[in-house]
């Protein structure tokens, strides 16, 4: 069946001045789309008629076809749809005060607001309703300006603060080996990488091509420094292997000497062991520590045996000391010379005593066998004197060297007494020796000099 034809409705007259005014001033509320009045319904359809099957718009004397005339009220359809169109108006304005919206947000609504105001699809004061489309849309713009320049702003510091970054990255890339802090460095382009993600997860987002072309600044300066890193923990890990290769053979071989009882010729060896351990140069902490407990070890280990040996040879040592000393002491006993002949003789028995006794301790060795040189350069001095006393060279000879040992003499009592000052038990021996064997001396001297 073909439907009815709708009954004609009476054309309205044109809006009142009075109306337009209203709609103008007042900006339509927004109403929820259960919320329209039979008034709104009745204010809005004043601006519409039926003509023959359509309904018109009416705008002055302009009457704009907005689709057809169905139903018993066929204006009322489209003057609900102008409300609803006033309210989506008022939405956008107050999402627009909200700032919820981006500018393209703004820019896609304007675009349909104003499209649909260009071609109305509803009945209403259009007048008004552009009007108040008008100031949202400048608002709108102003809006969407300010957004903009925020947008750009932020953009701009984006690209700063990233900028900041890659150049960073790049010069730690850049830096020469010798100044690079592998670990320190390492550290900071992984910072530097949890930074860069940071900001473009939370921060402003930057044009495409400039965030693009950063990162692949900041790619390559990454790849540049992990290349260079591997490189050189490459070369490390060579070297390192090398100075453990070395270490390993000088632990060994100390291994090897510690039980070794050529207490010198061994030591020698380990100070050469030694001298080569501080020329292998360092390698891998751990590995090197744990090489060098093994070396200090055998070192160790060789030292305490053959500190334990002398003591106990100086132990038994120390026994002769008594004999070598008396010795020694019945050589002094014949200074000064009085009889050439006799101190020949009897210096001889001496000297078989002193080697008959053994030997003694190191350090006691060292002053008998000094004391026991110096009686025995006495007797061969007077020796010599007696067979040069009627010569006059020789005689001169003599007085010039009384004087020089007068002068010794002084020089080691001023010693003397300096170390005896400072308390220097040694030096005090030292020179006490020394003192008594020149005044020996100079005593066989004066007595060849009359």
């Amino acid at each position: 069946m073909t439907p009815a034809k709708p009954r004609p409705i009476p054309r309205p007259q044109a809006p009142s001045p009075a109306i337009l005014a209203a709609h103008a001033t007042h900006p339509v509320r927004i109403p929820l789309a259960d919320d329209i009045s039979a008034e709104q319904i009745t204010s809005a359809s004043a601006f519409g008629a039926v003509d023959g099957d359509q309904v018109v718009v009416i705008e002055g004397e302009t009457r704009t076809p907005v689709g057809p005339a169905t139903g018993d009220e066929p204006v009322a359809p489209y003057a609900k749809a102008f409300i609803e169109f006033a309210a989506s108006v008022e939405r956008f304005h107050a999402r627009l005060v909200g700032a919820e919206l981006s500018p393209k947000d703004i820019d896609d609504a304007l675009t349909g607001l104003r499209a649909a105001l260009e071609t109305p699809v509803f009945v209403g004061n259009l007048a008004a309703l552009r009007a108040r489309f008008g100031i949202v849309e400048a608002e709108a713009k102003e809006v969407s300006d300010k957004v903009r320049a925020e947008r750009a702003a932020a953009r701009e510091k984006a690209a700063a603060a990233r900028e900041v970054l890659v150049a960073e990255a790049e010069k730690l890339a850049a830096k020469p080996l010798p100044q690079v802090h592998w670990k320190n460095d390492t550290a900071r382009m992984r910072e530097l990488l949890d930074e860069w993600k940071e900001a473009q997860r939370s921060g402003a987002r930057m044009a495409k091509d400039a965030e693009r072309e950063m990162w692949a600044r900041f790619t390559k300066a990454r790849s540049s420094f992990e290349k260079a890193r591997k490189v050189h923990f490459a070369q490390l890990d060579k070297e390192n292997a090398s100075v453990a290769g070395t270490k390993e053979e000088l632990a060994a071989r100390a291994e090897a000497l510690s039980t070794s009882t050529d207490w010198d010729g061994t030591a020698r060896q380990f100070k050469q062991l030694m001298d080569q351990w501080r020329l292998a140069g360092r390698g891998r902490k751990s590995t090197d520590d744990a090489l060098w407990a093994r070396f200090q070890g055998a070192q160790e280990s060789f030292f305490s045996t053959k500190r334990a040996a002398s003591e106990a040879e100086e132990s038994a040592l120390a026994e002769n000391a008594p004999a070598k000393a008396a010795a020694v002491a019945a050589a002094e006993a014949l200074l000064p010379i009085t009889d050439v002949r006799a101190a020949k003789r009897d210096i001889r028995v001496i000297q078989d005593r002193f080697e008959a006794a053994g030997e003694v301790p190191r350090a006691a060795a060292a002053t008998l066998s000094r004391r026991m040189a110096a009686v025995e350069k006495a007797i061969r001095d007077a020796d010599h004197a007696t067979w040069t006393t009627k010569n006059p060279e020789i005689e001169a000879r003599a007085t010039g060297a009384a004087a020089q040992l007068h002068a010794a003499i002084a020089d080691l009592e001023s010693k003397l007494e300096a170390a005896k000052a400072a308390k220097d038990t040694r030096k005090v021996k030292e020179f006490t020796e020394s003192l008594a064997a020149r005044k020996a001396w100079l005593k066989q001297i004066e007595a060849v000099a009359k």
